[in-house]
């Protein structure tokens, strides 16, 4: 009989967020594993969710800064703090601690919509060929971090991780395996995290890497998509002295922009 746990459900770990001793506390299985910490998504989503426990009237979630500042493991304590609250907007920090010692600070900033006479949005969908047309990495073709069996990642367009491609820049098909629509805001931050930093389409062999800061702004209150695919692209922009800066952008399978992402990645090779 074997010892490993089983893999824990996405919805089930959000499910199991409790409040004890001023904190939310969960414990989460080796399955949700980057290397030697949690991964980010993992961590940034139960951070949002826990957000949302404590103060459950928050508007809709408008931008996310999420700091990693060391490695997360096992049982996690998240302890929010409202910063201030005002008539349309609150800000909120949330702080993830674990076995490991301090991990994540995340920063919320929720607003609630308002009239507007204006509407402009300028990010077009790239052209893809659909998921069922496109390669999706096997973990025989190389040795994938454990979390990635929670999610289903297609590359659309543009040079696979490790291929020695000649740029940065990679369009990826997404799905979560596991969530449930009650938790759509932390499913997407998750998944948006999911697929490997363009910067790894350069490399031929595995180097290690670590996000260091994510900003994520959200551009729409309806945040599904009509089949629950999402296409994702990526670009490093800049990658010299150890470091990657990322732009990455979300849409739901409909065109519809969801996110607008920019990323700060240690590449340690």
């Amino acid at each position: 009989m074997s010892d490993t746990p089983a893999p824990t459900r996405f919805d089930h770990l959000l499910n199991n967020l409790v409040l004890q001793d001023g904190s939310y506390q969960v414990s989460v299985g080796p399955d949700w594993m980057q290397g030697r910490t949690l991964y980010g998504g993992i961590s940034s989503a139960l951070c949002l969710h826990a957000t949302r426990l404590a103060y459950p009237d928050l508007p809709p979630l408008r931008s996310a800064l999420i700091a990693f500042a060391g490695p997360s493991a096992g049982d996690v304590h998240i302890r929010p703090t409202i910063l201030r609250q005002g008539k349309s907007a609150a800000f909120i920090t949330a702080d993830l601690s674990s076995e490991a010692g301090f991990g994540v600070h995340a920063t919320f900033c929720f607003g609630a919509s308002r009239v507007s006479t204006k509407r402009q949005v300028l990010l077009d969908m790239p052209s893809l060929p659909s998921p069922d047309e496109v390669y999706r990495p096997k973990p025989k073709d190389r040795v994938l971090p454990h979390f990635t069996d929670h999610f289903d990642m297609r590359v659309a367009k543009g040079g696979l991780p490790l291929s020695g491609a000649a740029d940065a820049d990679i369009c990826w098909w997404l799905k979560a395996l596991d969530s449930h629509e009650d938790f759509a805001e932390a499913t997407l931050l998750a998944l948006a995290d999911a697929p490997p930093p363009a910067a790894l389409s350069l490399f031929d062999s595995f180097t290690p890497l670590s996000t260091m800061t994510w900003m994520v702004d959200f551009l729409a209150d309806d945040l599904t998509s009509p089949d629950g695919w999402h296409a994702a692209h990526l670009k490093s922009e800049a990658i010299a002295d150890g470091y990657s800066a990322q732009n990455s952008y979300v849409w739901a399978s409909d065109g519809k922009p969801l996110l607008a992402c920019r990323q700060t990645i240690a590449l340690f090779g």
